[in-house]
């Protein structure tokens, strides 16, 4: 069993980044296998270009896909369960995370699969996705003022979508006062690794 962890935040001194270790040492714990694609250590661009638009936007999947592409292609090839790790800003994810959406789910790979009509193959689906974030809103105002919903309805019904078997986002939120919240999120973090785990050995 492999995981992938897509971690975006640009600070190490981050509390989003303290969840990130405490997420990596339950994975240790349960001897779970896992990589981490760091978007701003690797420098991932995420400005489409040109060439690229040209290949999404007028469904011309034969034309050739950045190398820097296909390596996170290969990263999720390769993975059982994908774990997105952002901070909330502006009721979303980073724009690099985005951007990583934007590249990375290129046509005829993660949509828009035609066998007659591509040179690559269709992505696999996952067996669990997981949208891991923080924000500073506490979780009942996100849910009272709709921001909550919203957020789950673009992450997990449009990125993640019919690309994974099972899939949840777990919103860590009232982070601005940190001391009141970082221990209850701590024990959901640690109990991740363990339903991954339970979820995934059964069809792996």
């Amino acid at each position: 069993m492999k995981i992938q962890i897509v971690y975006c935040h640009p600070s190490q001194k981050s509390y989003t980044h303290e969840i990130l270790e405490q997420l990596k040492s339950s994975l240790i714990k349960e001897n779970l296998k896992f990589e981490v694609s760091d978007l701003y250590m690797m420098n991932f661009q995420t400005d489409m270009s040109k060439e690229e638009y040209d290949r999404e936007g007028f469904v011309n999947s034969y034309l050739p896909i950045p190398n820097d592409e296909k390596e996170e292609h290969r990263k999720i090839e390769q993975s059982d369960c994908l774990i997105f790790v952002y901070p909330v800003w502006w009721s979303d994810c980073p724009a690099k995370l985005k951007g990583w959406f934007d590249r990375v789910y290129s046509v005829g790979y993660a949509y828009g699969y035609d066998e007659s009509r591509t040179n690559i193959q269709k992505m696999k689906t996952i067996l669990y996705g997981i949208a891991l974030c923080t924000t500073g809103h506490p979780n009942e105002f996100l849910d009272e003022i709709g921001i909550a919903e919203s957020m789950r309805n673009v992450m997990i019904d449009d990125r993640l979508g019919q690309r994974f078997d099972k899939k949840e986002m777990i919103i860590l939120g009232g982070t601005s006062d940190r001391k009141k919240v970082e221990n209850e999120h701590f024990v959901i973090v640690k109990d991740i690794a363990k339903r991954i785990k339970k979820y995934c050995a059964l069809r792996v």
